[in-house]
């Protein structure tokens, strides 16, 4: 006996029904609607938490892949959970992995929309809804599967299928011959609706599939159980055979007992916790409105359409942030699955499984057992765990896993780290392909560094790849990354490559104490590196554009925060005794020799600061060169106006010097300097230029009363009088 059940992939109601279907059955053996190298995987089911995923990949070569999820309310999954509690035979049956990620693996793909097509020939244009209302919304009804197989057939009549889907029914077809040839007297096949009239109506001769089978391309293919999530299940995800609300499907295949009632109280509970006020009686009105919206359609049951409009008018009272809070947290779902510990895996993810247990950092959250995907970590790097942490954070995002993306520290200190933690299914694929290079995520992320430290990389790539080791604690790897930055900082001539390197080298050999991971050789590397920059600097001054002004602005700024952070004073005196010769000499863009001077008055190294801004807004340099240095010197704020009263009566004196054509010539200019400013900065420099303090006349504010008769004398002089 065989008995097909033709389902729809990820709907509660076909889930419901396989298990229903199943026991009545009692089969002796289950094929399902997959891929055949799984079947020695089925066996290791028992120990997942779905939402997981069967992953198949070709070693080697990332792009071919390819996932099969499962969550609980499949009833695929179902029918695993069958097999493996009862002890029935697995198989699955759908065309293999190592064929559909071959290249044009089973022929060309169409397009059809079964579902869809029986939705529009009953009068509804929402297919969703449609097979609501029909399969899952239909409580202690017997299981439509005949009714299902009945319509699939109308549908098929005079449909010549695609060369991939006739493929896969003639595997299909050949399994199901095998298990019969097996002695199994009952057979339940689980797969999607379509095939159905495939596989439970007459069968075309034998020779006819093997001649669709022969000659298939193929390539090895591995596979392995991965978590989940319900995000990545849902349609927008990209999966093709997703659904668009994994976590309403979730409650209804869980919640048997008033699941419209307990699903808005649900929803009451998620808006309490973000300090809105809802009561019960919110929730008692939603129902109502949820159960007469139902009953207006003429649908068996409140569908999702019913309870998201009862929920926005009574929960959310029309407040859409609020509807599209409980669609994130309800509606789609946070769940993410997990596989169990006996589950085959390699080498590299069981690494890192068990660094995640040891740092109780579970991929859920912070801790085992933490529901929501996304946390935020706060990290005290002089706590042996928190350093921990963060060097396998750091190391898997070399191995391009990017499960932590670190962020601004909310305390002050070198100590202190903030990622942001959310693991994604697709990082599994990456740990296996990264397998190869290690079997643990440190001698992974190490050999990844040394293959890529002789390649392409240019010399900043290079000083912000001795960064990322010693923020992942690499022992291993630096001194090759090392040894390939000192070559090519000897051999590369241009001076912004030297410039961009700098920092990152100083932050390396700064931060690699701080974190009790010294980098010996990085002191001397960058003073060799900086008495390059000083030698090179000035002759890459003169001639610069605004665009390269802006861009050489941006990197002295930072290779003098790298001075400072190095702690040297002797290289200190030079760099300032360079920027102080580069002043001195002509030939620097004003908006340049602005900062420069601004840097070493800062730094307590220029006495003549007066002299220098007098010099720049003197009539000789022109208004857009003086705007220019004024923009360069101001650079950052405007405090040193605010608290030198010298200097802003100079900048006073020349702006009131312009004439209205230099005045409009280089406005934009100054709007641009003095817009960059804090208001209270700007503030406190319109009432210091008021009060006098800039070194200009005070201004009195005008008794128009006491001026009228003044006014009238003039105007009568002027012959302008009026009666």
């Amino acid at each position: 006996m065989i008995e097909v059940f033709g389902v729809r992939h990820h709907g509660p109601g076909s889930a419901q029904a396989v298990r229903e279907g199943l026991a009545r059955l009692r089969p002796d053996a289950i094929l399902i609607e997959g891929p055949p190298e799984a079947d020695a995987l089925v066996r290791f089911a028992a120990g997942c938490e779905p939402p997981v995923a069967l992953l198949a990949h070709v070693p080697g070569d990332p792009a071919r892949s390819a996932f099969w999820p499962f969550a609980v309310f499949s009833p695929e999954w179902q029918a695993i959970l069958y097999g493996t509690r009862h002890g029935v035979p697995i198989r699955f049956c759908d065309l293999p992995a190592a064929h559909l990620l071959a290249p044009e693996g089973g022929g060309e793909r169409g397009v059809r929309d079964p579902i869809g097509e029986l939705a529009a020939a009953a009068g509804h244009d929402d297919p969703e809804r449609w097979w609501e209302d029909v399969v899952e919304h239909r409580p202690g009804a017997a299981p439509p599967f005949e009714v299902i197989g009945e319509a699939m057939a109308a549908l098929r009549e005079g449909y010549a299928p695609d060369v991939f889907e006739a493929r896969r029914e003639a595997y299909m077809r050949r399994v199901l011959r095998a298990t019969v040839k097996a002695g199994h007297e009952r057979i339940a096949v689980v797969c999607g609706a379509w095939h159905v009239p495939a596989l439970a109506g007459p069968p075309p001769p034998v020779k006819a599939d093997d001649a669709l089978l022969r000659g298939l391309p193929k390539v090895k293919a591995a596979l392995a159980w991965v978590p989940w999530t319900y995000e990545r299940l849902a349609i927008r995800s990209g999966y093709g055979a997703g659904v668009g609300s994994p976590g309403w499907y979730h409650h209804l295949f869980t919640v048997a007992d008033r699941p419209v009632e307990r699903w808005l109280g649900a929803a009451a509970a998620v808006l309490r916790e973000e300090g809105l006020a809802v009561s019960p009686a919110h929730v008692i009105e939603a129902v109502r409105l949820a159960v007469s919206l139902a009953a207006l359609r003429g649908r068996p049951l409140p569908g999702l359409s019913e309870v998201t409009e009862a929920a926005r008018a009574v929960l959310c009272e029309g407040d859409e942030l609020r509807v599209a809070l409980i669609q994130r947290r309800m509606v789609v779902g946070d769940r993410l699955g997990h596989v169990g510990d006996d589950a085959p895996l390699v080498p590299l993810r069981r690494d890192l499984r068990e660094q995640q247990r040891h740092l109780r950092l579970h991929p859920a959250g912070l801790d085992e057992g933490a529901a929501p995907p996304v946390r935020e970590l706060e990290l005290d790097l002089r706590k042996t765990l928190d350093l921990g942490r963060s060097h396998l954070l750091h190391r898997l995002r070399l191995l391009g896993v990017p499960w932590g993306v670190p962020g601004e520290a909310r305390g002050k200190g070198t100590f202190r780290e903030t990622w942001r933690l959310e693991w994604r299914p697709e990082f599994d694929l990456a740990l296996i392909e990264s397998a190869a290079l290690g079997t643990t995520v440190e001698a992974a992320a190490t050999r990844r560094v040394l293959d890529l430290a002789p390649t392409g990389q240019n010399l900043g790539e290079l000083a912000a790849t001795v960064e990322k080791c010693l923020l992942a604690e690499l022992p291993g790897a630096l001194p090759g990354v090392l040894a390939a930055l000192s070559e090519r900082a000897a051999l590369d001539a241009d001076i912004t490559h030297l410039m961009t390197a700098l920092p990152a080298i100083v932050r390396a050999h700064r931060y690699g104490d701080v974190r009790g991971t010294p980098a010996e050789g990085l002191a001397a590397v960058a003073r060799s590196m900086l008495d390059r920059v000083r030698a090179g600097l000035p002759a890459a001054l003169p001639g610069l554009s605004w665009q390269a002004a802006g861009a050489m602005l941006a990197q002295v700024d930072g290779v003098h925060a790298a001075v400072d952070l190095l702690g040297d004073p002797a290289a200190r005196e030079r760099w300032l005794a360079t920027l102080l010769g580069i002043c001195d000499a002509p030939g620097a863009h004003g908006l340049v020799e602005g900062r420069l001077t601004r840097i070493l008055l800062d730094a307590g190294a220029l006495a003549d600061a007066e002299r220098r801004l007098a010099r720049a807004t003197s009539r000789g340099g022109g208004p857009a060169r003086a705007a220019a240095w004024i923009e360069g010197f101001l650079a950052g704020g405007g405090l040193l106006l605010v608290h030198d009263a010298r200097l802003l009566g100079l900048v006073d004196a020349w702006m009131s010097g312009l004439s209205g054509e230099q005045f409009t010539e280089v406005l934009p200019l100054l709007r641009r300097t003095f817009g960059g400013f804090a208001v209270p900065e700007r503030r406190a420099i319109g009432e210091r230029v008021r009060s006098g303090a800039g070194g200009g006349r005070p201004v009195r504010e005008v008794d128009e009363r006491r001026a009228a008769a003044a006014g009238r004398t003039v105007l009568t002089i002027l012959g302008r009088a009026r009666g």
